[in-house]
């Protein structure tokens, strides 16, 4: 299972806001044990979301979508990702129903015809009605894709992706993805020389090109992390392929080593 995250804003190609959604969906992707290989950010543009929604379908099984679910003309994710899938978009009486509600709890008495699209959703779609929000997540499914569209606000977009995932994405993967950090001692801590990168990777070249687990180094300004990534039916069969590989990491850099953690600590 190959998923893929398409975060749909002029607003992030501008830089006006910090894609935080495309973080928190790839670790909860890493955490199921679905393999992500490609992340894209594009604008509010039917004919440029179009064609990065081909390229996605033609490439991955999974498409996570992040915003243009909203009221206003320029949010076209769900009329594009329906037209993908030859499917018109219907009007969904549940949604409407929450959408009012939640409008009224606003002291909001009047629906406008904008906000009424919210209740229009590909025919055939799981819909799963927003617990913070007003517009729902979206799954369709055909053969083997799916796409998955999520509101872009972070807090909307958290709340229906758990939602998803238990009703729809859990099923998708028969294994999961387990890491290990192992920070080196910052520069403070060590002679000038012995915590870049570079050093640590070559005490550590025998075990680089490992494949389950994977181990990787990457510098940072207090020093070197490195990772150490399995992949296993069950967490706990993951930690016991990685116990030698960190065991022997732990033996070629004795001494060096500020702590150890899981990464999800």
């Amino acid at each position: 299972m190959v998923a893929e995250i398409v975060s749909v804003g002029t607003e992030l190609l501008l830089g006006n806001i910090v894609n935080t959604n495309a973080q928190h969906i790839s670790k909860e992707m890493a955490r199921l044990g679905i393999d992500l290989y490609y992340q894209t950010v594009v604008g509010d543009n039917e004919e440029r979301l179009t064609n990065v929604l081909q390229v996605a379908l033609d490439r991955s099984d999974l498409i996570i979508m992040t915003g243009g679910l909203g009221p206003t003309k320029d949010d076209l994710t769900k009329e594009v990702a329906a037209s993908f899938f030859g499917k018109q978009l219907v009007f969904d009486e549940k949604t409407y129903q929450h959408v009012k509600k939640k409008l009224e709890s606003y002291g909001i008495s009047q629906m406008t015809e904008s906000q009424k699209k919210q209740a229009m959703v590909p025919e055939g779609a799981l819909v799963v009605t927003n617990p913070v929000g007003l517009a729902p997540g979206i799954i369709m499914a055909q053969g083997n894709k799916a796409v998955v569209m999520l509101p872009g606000p972070p807090k909307e977009m958290k709340a229906l992706l758990e939602e998803c995932c238990r009703l729809f994405i859990n099923r998708l993967s028969d294994h999961v993805f387990v890491s290990i950090n192992i920070k080196i001692k910052g520069p403070d801590e060590l002679p000038l020389g012995v915590i870049g990168e570079a050093p640590i990777a070559d005490q550590l070249s025998d075990i680089l090109d490992n494949e389950n687990p994977t181990v990787a180094t990457y510098a940072k300004e207090d020093g070197v992390l490195i990772r150490v990534t399995a992949s296993g039916k069950t967490r706990e069969e993951a930690l016991i392929l990685m116990k030698p590989i960190v065991t022997k990491i732990a033996e070629i850099l004795a001494g060096k080593i500020a702590w150890v953690k899981e990464d999800n600590d």
